[in-house]
């Protein structure tokens, strides 16, 4: 991906106004490139020089304002433009490639039927892949896209199609928007069209995926129609975009991405097996997540790269809250506080933590590292701390008054805090100064004194870390739980706190109270900080925990939870425990979920080999036992089974489901779960290479292949290791689905001693393979490929040493470092 700076943007904004750009394209070809002619008409200050983003594979004709260019003028990605006029017209005709990267003109083989898909992800600076633009946000311009493609395809565009001959297909003007926000598919995919309230509906999805989208269409489509019907609520402006259309496309690198018009989903999002409640509700998130974006970051658009808190910060809170406020989702704050948060806290203790709104983000490389946890759940909990402090009327008036003033333009967060200060009449720069442009994250403890059976003293103690030494405003409910005869607990009385940024605030209204059995700092989940039980409070969660009926207090507890471990404040096999003693009547399959995968990722990393399978074995035990309990239609089931089946050693339990043998009632084996209970059977050297041939066999679809990678680069054989290592950072043919698979499966702990020679091997490989793919495919690859499992301290010198090489690059700096941050931590764990 080439790099655009600041200062040049800033520069070139200062020149140049776009109007419009006309692409057509000619996919017809049957080679790896294809033709792209694209008319771009733009002002411009009289005898100004600039440039545009390009990269082509040869350029057949270039010209300007009537007269040719010379195609040496299309070097090092990017297009030089001198002796400007006030009003130019440029005409490039070129050869382009496809790329298999996720980025660009992606274009992808479907090993189920053979058929060509493509789709077009020109993100924050990718542009020149397909047409000469400038690639900027704050260029908006309008897109009307002509495209040649085989008769037999479907295309589809930000704009609503005008005609079609055959395999020419026309499609109106868009609205002003970003070069980034500019997409399309093609290939033989599948549709299926509905209306809601005048907006054309439409989902699409490979062939080879269609009556599994013909069967959730009725899901999906419901999901929009209440997400859309929500945020029309929320906001004066209807979606301003036209029709509606959603697009499941192979191998892209996001979750989803919010183009105008046509939002692209990674088509994982339409399984072929059975699925839990969890990721269903996540799919529905990532609708409203996607559908926020209409507004943040379409309609309004940041300025630059600093300011990309006002799409990602608001799309994740936004997400959260249609879909707990319009969907059947109602829990889905719960998630948020379990799954979401804890990613933003994670990232904000890292050595690369920045603030939700940096002042500075110098180029669109370092632009790209920003899409993390801070800036998506970092930036919602916060939101939902203003929220909780304005008042929601406040909130959403000055959200409108943005919106209204800021429509088909771009905006700062300056902009924003002025339209929610003059909405609220309070005075944000101070909030904001705090909580946006300050990174760390602070932690609240409470401090209690007794008299007797009741309460002295409670403060609310602050704390910030010294690198990051800023206190803050909070307000949060503190709640106050006790046990009742019936074996149950219940909330006795819940207060509403303004936490002082002084760092030590008395609780006046309890002094005199008696002592709760739990007392809940952050109840309701109202503010972003990490949250620590006093002792009693922790001493009494394995007894209490069980019994509490709110699910979003059982998420604060074990977010709290979890997060001591993180820290080292409590031994991980305490947290197997009670995972062991409360999991199995945990009711919300979304907690369930998380707190497996959260504890089998601290288990691997901070209980040493002598500890890790007794560890390990009380997970297995916690699954096996909620697995007993639930039944069939028990969302918490399917949960409960590939908790199980990533984590037990009994090999011939798993043999007998692949054989149908002892299979729980309710529970399909089906083909998904069919390969996760084959790559655990390869970890542990219980599956050979034919075995996993023949599996993929009898499912020639994607994602058996991708599923077929992990199996093969799992398994604990020297030449699958070398094979896998070597398609890993070498193989630039390979997609980027199938490289981040085949590095997923990987490192395993059971598998260090083997593994041990990979270690050096990645300090000495990963830079060529950030050079040779680049992007956000590498930067996935870089960390689903890290010897995270190799715990030690030579481990951490090579990660220093490649750290200390000059000109590294950025992306795979800031892997490193995050990575071996963690390895800090463990290895104190583990000492």
């Amino acid at each position: 991906m080439p790099t655009l700076t600041r200062a040049e943007a800033v520069e070139r904004a200062s020149l140049v106004d776009v109007e419009d750009y006309h692409i057509d394209l000619d996919l017809t070809g049957s080679g790896d490139t294809f033709r792209s002619r694209t008319v771009v008409r733009f002002r411009a200050r009289a005898g100004a020089a600039t440039f545009l983003e390009f990269e082509p594979v040869e350029v057949a004709s270039m010209t300007l304002n009537g007269a040719p260019v010379d195609p040496a003028a299309a070097t090092g990605a990017r297009l030089e433009l001198t002796g400007l006029a006030e009003e130019n017209t440029l005409v490039v005709d070129a050869l382009m490639r496809y790329s298999n990267d996720g980025e660009g003109l992606h274009r992808y083989l479907d090993p189920a039927d053979g058929n060509t898909y493509l789709y077009q992800h020109l993100f924050i600076n990718n542009g020149g892949r397909v047409l000469p633009s400038f690639d900027q946000p704050d260029l908006k311009a309008v897109f009307r896209v002509s495209v040649t493609a085989p008769e037999e395809w479907l295309v589809a565009t930000n704009g609503a199609l005008v005609s079609r001959d055959g395999g020419r297909w026309e499609f109106a003007p868009t609205e002003r928007i970003s070069t980034y926000l500019a997409s399309l598919i093609a290939g033989p995919y599948h549709a299926v069209t509905s209306e809601h309230d005048g907006i054309p509906l439409a989902l699409y999805a490979r062939a080879a995926l269609a009556e599994h989208l013909d069967a959730q269409a009725p899901e999906i489509f419901e999901l929009t129609r209440q997400s859309l019907d929500r945020f029309h609520e929320m906001f004066r402006i209807r979606y301003p975009f036209g029709h509606y259309q959603q697009a499941f496309a192979p191998e892209f690198n996001f979750g989803a991405m919010e183009y105008p018009g046509i939002v692209v989903f990674r088509d994982e999002l339409i399984p072929r097996s059975a699925v839990t409640e969890t990721d269903r509700e996540r799919r529905a998130n990532i609708i409203a997540h996607e559908m926020a974006h209409m507004w943040f970051g379409d309609l309004v658009t940041m300025a630059w790269w600093d300011d990309l808190w006002l799409n990602e910060s608001f799309a994740e809170f936004l997400g959260s809250r249609v879909t707990a406020e319009a969907t059947r989702f109602s829990d889905a704050w719960t998630t948020f506080a379990m799954q979401r948060k804890a990613w933003g806290l994670r990232a904000d203790q890292r050595p690369s933590t920045h603030p939700v709104a940096p002042s500075e983000v110098d180029d669109t490389g370092q632009a790209l590292l920003n899409f993390d946890g801070i800036s998506y759940a970092k930036g919602a909990a916060v939101l939902k701390q203003l929220v909780a402090w304005l008042g929601d009327d406040a909130f959403l008036t000055g959200l409108n008054a943005h919106f209204e003033a800021h429509a088909y333009g771009n905006a700062t967060l300056a902009d924003l805090l002025g339209a929610l200060s003059r909405a609220s009449g309070r005075d944000l720069s101070g909030w904001a100064e705090v909580w946006l442009r300050r990174a760390g994250v602070n932690t609240l403890r409470a401090e209690i004194t007794r008299d007797g059976a009741a309460y002295a003293e409670v403060a609310v103690v602050q704390t910030a870390p010294e690198e990051h030494p800023t206190l803050r405003p909070h307000r949060i409910g503190v709640g106050l739980y006790d046990r009742v005869p019936d074996g149950g607990v219940v909330l006795r009385e819940r207060l509403d706190v303004e936490v002082e940024a002084s760092g030590r605030t008395v609780l006046t209204g309890l002094a005199g109270k008696p002592v709760a059995d739990l007392l809940l700092l952050n109840e309701g989940d109202l503010t972003y900080a990490k949250i620590r039980l006093d002792d009693d409070s922790a001493a009494a969660v394995p007894l209490l925990l069980p019994h509490l009926a709110d699910p979003l207090a059982r998420a604060v507890i074990w977010a709290a939870t979890l997060d001591a471990v993180v820290d080292g404040e409590r031994p991980v096999a305490e947290l197997a425990t009670l995972v062991l003693a409360a999991l199995p009547v945990e009711t919300e399959a979304a907690v369930v979920e998380d707190v497996l995968r959260a504890t089998r990722g601290l288990v691997d990393r901070y209980a040493g080999p002598e500890s890790r399978p007794a560890v390990l074995e009380l997970l297995a035990q916690a699954a096996d036992r909620l697995l007993a309990v639930t039944g069939p239609g028990d969302p918490r089931q399917l949960v409960a089974a590939r908790g199980l089946i990533n984590t037990t050693v009994d090999t011939a339990r798993l043999r007998g489901w692949l054989a149908g043998e002892g299979v729980p009632d309710g529970l399909a084996v089906d083909a998904d779960l069919r390969w996760l209970i084959l790559a655990r059977l390869a970890v542990l050297g219980e599956a050979d290479a034919a075995e996993i041939e023949a599996e993929l066999a009898r499912d020639r679809s994607a994602t058996g292949q991708q599923w077929a990678a992990v199996c093969r680069a799992a398994r604990p054989d020297a030449a699958a290791k070398e094979a896998a290592w070597t398609a890993i950072v070498g193989d630039a043919t390979l997609s980027n689905r199938l490289a981040e698979r085949t590095a997923a499966g990987f490192w395993q702990p059971e598998q260090v001693d083997l593994l041990e020679p990979y270690v050096k091997r990645y300090f000495a490989d990963m830079p060529e393979m950030m050079r040779i793919r680049g992007g956000m495919s590498a930067e996935h690859i870089a960390t689903m490929a890290y010897p995270s499992v190799a715990v030690s301290t030579a481990t951490r010198q090579l990660a220093a040493d490649l750290l200390a090489t000059p000109g590294l690059d950025q992306i795979l700096h800031r892997v490193v470092q995050d990575f071996d941050d963690d390895m800090r931590r463990a290895l104190a764990v583990r000492d």
